[in-house]
């Protein structure tokens, strides 16, 4: 198991992987005390279906690169919402901001703490 601390850069440098794709509105929710699904949220923004793909393509050699693999994938070939689970992590890509909307990851974990994140 790794520590809280690592866990938490790790999702910081899943953000970041992110915003290296020009990913936008990157939002960090930091669920630990909250549910048993994983300790963070990672959330992020794309323009398109491709630039989902391709953010999620580069947050997935980022965490196989740091010893985190990934332990399962979905939505990737429609692109408008692509998870991606590293277990005590997990990413969610959306294709367009109506999606992310709609779906409300942020309205429905209100209460879940954020993780400041500036991308460098």
């Amino acid at each position: 198991m790794k520590e809280k601390v690592d866990i938490k850069e790790f999702a910081l440098t899943l953000g970041q992987a992110g915003y290296d794709k020009k990913g936008t509105d990157i939002t960090i929710l930091d669920l630990e005390d909250l549910s048993s699904i994983a300790d963070y949220f990672v959330v992020i923004s794309a323009s398109n279906t491709k630039q989902s793909q391709s953010i999620a393509d580069e947050i997935e050699d980022k965490g196989a690169e740091l010893g985190f693999p990934m332990l399962h994938r979905e939505g990737y070939h429609e692109g408008e919402w692509i998870l991606l689970d590293f277990g005590d992590i997990i990413c969610h890509v959306f294709g367009g901001n109506e999606t992310r909307q709609f779906y409300g990851l942020e309205q429905l974990w209100n209460d879940a703490p954020r993780v400041e994140f500036v991308g460098k």
